[in-house]
């Protein structure tokens, strides 16, 4: 079972920024995609922003041109760079990553325990 840890989420104001990060930890042979969610109050949780082993990145139009992700495969670790914050996007931040157990295993998944992101305007 792989363990994500998520940092970097608090307060900012509108118009600021936060990082987020997110290592995983545990038994796999790779990971393939890392992937950013987000739950605002009241609303679904909604798929922000993905990474795959290829390098390639997608983002939702909510957050496209804004929000980073990027990734160290090294660390095992995804980051989230959050620029031009507004209260909208306030919402607790969750990060996943879909990886392979081993070289003949197959996927899985696991998720982090979330952290809160604050805008005030």
């Amino acid at each position: 079972q792989v363990q994500l840890v998520e940092s970097g989420g608090g307060l900012a104001q509108a118009g600021g920024s936060l990082r987020l990060s997110c290592t995983a930890s545990g038994s796999m042979f790779s990971i393939h995609t890392m992937e950013w969610y987000r739950q605002a109050p009241g609303k679904q949780r909604a798929l922000i922003a993905v990474t795959t082993s290829g390098g390639s990145t997608t983002y939702a139009d909510s957050v496209k041109g804004r929000f980073t992700i990027s990734r160290d495969n090294a660390k095992n670790t995804t980051y989230l760079q959050m620029n031009s914050l507004k209260p909208e996007d306030t919402a607790v931040y969750y990060c996943a990553v879909e990886y392979k157990l081993t070289v003949v295993g197959g996927m899985a998944r696991s998720w982090g325990q979330g952290t809160q992101v604050t805008v005030s305007s």
